[in-house]
């Protein structure tokens, strides 16, 4: 067997240190992170601490959870990404089913194809769609975030190779039996394609929780923003007064503290959600393979 061959155990171990080792690269930031966030002042702002919290404290937590524009961002950034992602995945199956069925079937078929490759490539440009966001007021507007990305070609795409890909036999013994299309999409290829929706899902999700230039972009107001937003004001801008942070704070508690504590709090959900959706990667990461 090529398992047990002496070139395969090699390659083998060789694999499994080196996933290892990138393992380790990606979860030692995140420990000094939350190592910082649990850090006293002088500790932090010192750079003393690796892994280790120093001086523990939570005062960096406390004093997040009680600024009121970082609740505020935190609520709309969950609000975005789940209302974001449903309507999303729905558009893309609504529209990637009929896509994928041939000429025949779907006579319109080759004009929608193109006519989504051709908004897909071509792009108007920052000026004129902010221009068409104020005329149609979705300045300041919570769907300023869900609308103009709701159509995500690309997904689209995606999507319709993978129903492509399904066995034409179940829509034949599905239409013998009397389904319509959409009962041969909802019950059928649906159930089936759980996978690539739940891929795509992720995908979407992680676009729309860390998205930020939107929110700078189409928000005056501070109390408006995204979590994305306001995390890029406090650690790139490192502008603190439209944060919620008052100066009185900062004299007491390190700033490096209660920035991880808030970049921790922010890559929370994404961490908890992931492990949920990662049994699904090993066929949805290949949209559009054969499928027997």
């Amino acid at each position: 067997m090529y398992h047990k061959n002496p070139t395969y155990r090699v390659f083998y171990l060789f694999n499994i240190a080196f996933l290892v080792l990138i393992s380790v690269v990606c979860v030692l930031p995140l420990l000094h992170i939350f190592a910082v966030s649990l850090s006293g002042k002088s500790a932090a702002d010192s750079n003393l601490v690796g892994l280790i919290p120093v001086d523990f404290s939570l005062d960096g937590y406390l004093r997040t959870f009680e600024n009121s524009n970082f609740l505020s961002a935190l609520r709309i950034s969950v609000l975005r990404s789940a209302v974001g992602t449903v309507l999303a995945m729905c558009v893309t199956v609504l529209a990637a089913f009929p896509l994928s069925r041939n000429s025949k079937e779907f006579r319109g078929r080759s004009f929608y194809v193109w006519f989504f490759l051709i908004i897909m490539i071509f792009d108007a440009g920052l000026v004129p769609h902010y221009i068409l966001m104020e005329k149609i007021n979705l300045i300041n507007s919570f769907w300023i975030f869900i609308l103009p990305g709701l159509v995500n070609v690309w997904n689209i795409i995606l999507m319709m190779n993978f129903f492509r890909a399904l066995p034409r036999d179940l829509d034949e013994a599905a239409i013998m039996d009397g389904a319509t299309s959409f009962q041969i999409m909802s019950r059928i290829y649906l159930p089936v394609s759980l996978p690539a929706i739940a891929t795509l899902s992720l995908f979407t999700l992680v676009g729309h929780w860390n998205a930020w230039f939107d929110g700078m972009l189409y928000m005056t107001s501070p109390d408006r923003w995204p979590l994305a937003t306001l995390l890029q004001t406090i650690v790139v801008v490192q502008d603190f007064s439209k944060t919620g942070i008052r100066f009185e704070d900062l004299q007491t508690l390190s700033n490096r503290s209660v920035k991880s504590a808030q970049i921790f709090i922010a890559m929370l959900p994404i961490l908890l959600v992931y492990p949920f959706l990662q049994r699904f990667f090993v066929k949805g990461i290949v949209l559009g393979a054969i499928k027997e």
